[in-house]
C-alpha cells in the first residue's frame, strides 16, 4: 500500500536529477503544473515519466521521453463524468497480482500505458495498539525513487480537456519493510535495463517479462519513523523526511535535555569568568531584519525629537529674555534659577464687559425658592381693588 509520498522538487529539477541517471527527458512540464510536497496526497498533481514511440503523443522516428503533470488516482478513459474523491482515492494503488490475467479494468493501460511515478520516498504508517505511527522510506543512497505505474486520460462529458491520471502498482513487502506493512510500491532502479523495458512503447502486449519486474525490492532502503503531523493532509513540512529521533529534528527530547544541559553550562562558564559564551543552533530561524544597531527587541522605535518640535513645545505668548544676572558669574552660579512669573491676571487689567440691565432689581437669594422681590408700578397699573378703595 502507498497512500502518501513525498515529492518536494520542482519538475526542472526532477529532469536533472534523472539525466545524472541516464534517463533522458525530452520534455518538461512547468514549475507550477506539479505540487510540490512533502506530504504528497491522492489528488494531488504529481510527476509522471513516460515513453512515447512513434506515432504516439507526436512523436516521430524515435522514443521520446517525457515528464508529465498527472493527477494522483487513476479514472479509466469510458468515465462519463467526474468522480467524486471516494472514487478516486479507491485506484490510488494497483495490485500486482490483478495484472497477471487479461482482464479487468487495468487491461488497457498495462498493454500501453506504462508509467514512472517519480518521489522522493513514501510514507507507510505502523499500527501499534491503537497508535499509528509514520515512517518514511528511501532510498539509502539518496537518489529519486522511481514507483512502477499506470497511467490514463479521460474527457468527461462536460468537459473539452483531458484529464490524465495515474496509480501507483503495489507488491509483497521486502523482508526490510515487511514489520511495517504486508505491501510497498514496486521500486524500479534508476537508469536500468527495466525501466526501459517497462516504458518500452514497442511492447503493446502484457507478457511475463513485464509481470516479472512486479516484485520486491532489494536495494538498500533507509525506513525511520517521523512527526505524526504528517498524516493530516494539508501539512507540509520539510521536518517530515526528518528521523523522529534524529539529531535535526527540534522535537526529539533528547535533544531538549541537551540543550538544557549546554545552558547549565554556559551559566557555569559566566560564574567563573564572568563571560558568557554565545552559541549558534544550525536549526535556529534567523530572518533578517532592519532593526537599528543596539536594539534587542521588536518594539516600535522611538520617534527621535527634532530641534524644531521641541521649541514648537515652549508656552506660546512668553518670551524668555537675557538676564542681567546670568553674566555675573558671582551670583549666577550661588542663586537658583527664578522661576518665570506668570503674568497678571487679565481681569486685573482689563474689566470684562457687562451687560447694563434694562431695569434695576433687587437681590435675589440663591437659597430661597421665593419669588421674586416686587417692583413699584405706576398708577395706570394698580390692581383694581385698590381703585375702589378710594
Amino acid at each position: 500500500m502507498c497512500g502518501r509520498y513525498a515529492l518536494a522538487l520542482r519538475p526542472s529539477e526532477v529532469r536533472h536529477q534523472l539525466e545524472q541517471a541516464q534517463m533522458p527527458v525530452d520534455e518538461t512540464p512547468a514549475d507550477d503544473a506539479v505540487r510540490q510536497s512533502y506530504n504528497f496526497a491522492p489528488g494531488y498533481h504529481g510527476l509522471v515519466y513516460r515513453a512515447d514511440g512513434p506515432g504516439h503523443g507526436g512523436a516521430t522516428g524515435e522514443t521520446k521521453y517525457r515528464l508529465q503533470a498527472m493527477q494522483w488516482g487513476l479514472v479509466p478513459f469510458w468515465t462519463k463524468r467526474n468522480p467524486d474523491y471516494g472514487s478516486k482515492i479507491k485506484t490510488i494503488n494497483c495490485r500486482d497480482d490483478s495484472l497477471i490475467e487479461d482482464r479487468g479494468m487495468w487491461t488497457t493501460m498495462k498493454k500501453k500505458k506504462r508509467c514512472i511515478i517519480v518521489a522522493q520516498g513514501f510514507y507507510e504508517w505502523l499500527k501499534k495498539g491503537n497508535e499509528k505511527l509514520p515512517h518514511f522510506t528511501r532510498r539509502k543512497d539518496g537518489q529519486l525513487m522511481c514507483l512502477a505505474g499506470l497511467w490514463d486520460a479521460v474527457q468527461f462529458e462536460d468537459s473539452t480537456k483531458k484529464l490524465f491520471t495515474y496509480t501507483i502498482i503495489t507488491t509483497d513487502s521486502n523482508k526490510q519493510l515487511n514489520f511495517l506493512h504486508d505491501r510497498m510500491p514496486v521500486i524500479l532502479d534508476n537508469g536500468s535495463e527495466a525501466i526501459r523495458t517497462w516504458l518500452d512503447p514497442a511492447r503493446t502486449e502484457w507478457t511475463k517479462d513485464l509481470q516479472s519486474l512486479l516484485k520486491p525490492y532489494h536495494g538498500e532502503l533507509e525506513c525511520y519513523p517521523v512527526s505524526k503531523d504528517v498524516g493530516k493532509v494539508g501539512n507540509n513540512s520539510p521536518s517530515f523526511l526528518v528521523p523522529i529521533n534524529s539529531a535535526a529534528n527540534k522535537n526529539n527530547i533528547a535533544n531538549f535535555f541537551g540543550n538544557q544541559k549546554k545552558m547549565a553550562n554556559n551559566k557555569a562558564e559566566e560564574r567563573n569568568d564572568g563571560t558568557v559564551k554565545v552559541e549558534h543552533d544550525v536549526n535556529e530561524p534567523r530572518a533578517t531584519t532592519d532593526r537599528v544597531e543596539g536594539t534587542e527587541d521588536n518594539a516600535p522605535l522611538p520617534i527621535p525629537v527634532t530641534t524644531g518640535s521641541q521649541i514648537s513645545e515652549e508656552p506660546k505668548g512668553i518670551k524668555r529674555e537675557h538676564s542681567e544676572a546670568e553674566d555675573d558669574s558671582g551670583t549666577a552660579a550661588a542663586e537658583p534659577p527664578q522661576k518665570m512669573q506668570k503674568p497678571a491676571s487679565s481681569a486685573k487689567n482689563t474689566a470684562s464687559p457687562r451687560k447694563t440691565p434694562a431695569k434695576k432689581q433687587g437681590t435675589r437669594s440663591a437659597t430661597s425658592n421665593g419669588s421674586a422681590a416686587k417692583t413699584s408700578k405706576g398708577d395706570g397699573s394698580q390692581k383694581i381693588t385698590s381703585f375702589f378703595s378710594k
